[in-house]
């Protein structure tokens, strides 16, 4: 990573003549809990070594410089004309905007960033393009937000421009996360535990589909607003605050006909996925991973089944690893078609595991599956570059 972030400082050094301030802004793994940030549960997130650093620095104008090295692209917007653009643009734009929507004096900025995070992974590079500007702009301005604070504006960002309702989750991992642990985030009081999560033995990878259905944005919006049709069913039934407000997942049965199925289904998902993720948190502490690995099985089996959100890809990977006798558990990690899956491997099998998937996936949809092998770490903050003495004028 130090590598990334002194090539990005001698990026902005080139191109804007100027130091800038560098920020390391990091994706996310999600162990356990998915789609349940946005339906008040339990999720249990982590920061990791994938994400995007920024060099920001002021200029002294009304205007705002972009650069991404990832796109190749520039934009340059005068703070008064900032609006609703197209792809990337509008996740930067989106979070300057929320500054000033709360008449933040944003002053022009030059800035550049680059990433070492698969795009269309799963893995949250929307929430590490947000955290890295919100994190750097609230350092640049003295704003004083806390974490917390940022973490909630970057949701808005992403709601706002981009126009995806997305949950806390994300963000919330991106601005909290803690080295080797994981955060149980209650989605509804915003408040949260960490957990050691005692890897010896075990390491955790990624195999990314490379494969990006177009339903992901659509569907997941569809199924925010079924979970509400359902909930709001419930509320009047059951006299309910919430999904979590349900010991028992048969609870449900009887308003089934009233849900129809589909929504019966999802909010089955729902209800199951809140108790599983607090029943891992206990597993956690009792370090006792193998559970904690059939627990990720059981909700694929529910991200497939009930909550409609797997793919053929998908479910070729975990039918893989579920052969695998080194792997103790795997998953669909994110919002679904597509992305990655997040699999707990012995060490010892890693080599194994790796080589068989992505020869079995290559014969299976002539696609070279992307392993990604990852580390947790901090969330978004700065780093200092030691420039080499030969760059300095």
């Amino acid at each position: 990573m130090n590598a990334i972030a002194a090539n990005v400082f001698r990026l902005f050094k080139e191109k804007y003549l100027k130091d800038p301030h560098i920020y390391y802004s990091p994706g996310r793994i999600n162990f356990i809990g998915e789609h349940i940030d946005y339906n008040d549960g339990f999720v249990m997130p982590a920061a990791i070594n994938k994400g995007i650093f920024y060099a920001i620095a002021l200029n002294n104008t009304d205007t705002i410089n972009f650069h991404s090295v990832d796109f190749k692209q520039s934009l340059s917007v005068k703070i008064s004309e900032i609006k609703k653009m197209n792809g990337w643009k509008n996740y930067v734009l989106s979070v300057v905007n929320e500054f000033l929507l709360k008449n933040l004096q944003v002053k022009g900025f030059d800035c550049l960033f680059h990433g070492n995070i698969a795009n269309g992974a799963g893995i949250s590079s929307s929430a590490a393009v947000e955290g890295g500007l919100a994190f750097g702009i609230n350092e640049l301005f003295s704003f004083g937000f806390s974490r917390k604070e940022l973490a909630l504006l970057c949701q808005r960002a992403e709601h706002n421009f981009p126009g995806v309702m997305c949950g806390i989750m994300d963000q919330y991992a991106n601005m909290m996360g803690k080295k080797d642990h994981v955060i149980l985030l209650d989605c509804r009081s915003i408040e949260h535990r960490y957990f050691p999560l005692q890897l010896a033995g075990y390491e955790i990878v990624l195999i990314n589909t490379k494969v990006h259905h177009s339903l992901a944005s659509s569907e997941y919006n569809l199924r925010r607003r079924q979970c509400e049709d359902g909930l709001l069913v419930l509320k009047e039934g059951l006299h309910i605050d919430s999904f979590r407000d349900i010991k028992k997942p048969e609870d449900l049965l009887a308003f089934r006909d009233k849900m129809g199925e589909e929504v019966y289904m999802r909010c089955l998902y729902v209800v199951e996925e809140i108790q599983r993720t607090q029943q891992a948190a206990s597993l956690l502490e009792q370090n006792n991973m193998v559970e904690f690995g059939r627990l990720m099985y059981r909700t694929q089996e529910g991200l497939s089944n009930l909550y409609g959100v797997s793919c053929k890809e998908l479910d070729f990977l975990v039918e893989q690893a579920r052969a695998d006798k080194n792997v103790i558990g795997a998953r669909l990690m994110g919002g679904g078609f597509g992305g990655c899956t997040i699999n707990m491997v012995r060490q010892e099998g890693v080599t194994g595991f790796i080589d068989r998937t992505k020869t079995e996936y290559q014969k299976k949809f002539h696609i070279d599956p992307q392993v990604i092998e990852v580390e947790i770490v901090d969330g978004t903050a700065e780093i200092f570059i030691q420039e080499p003495q030969e760059h300095k004028q």
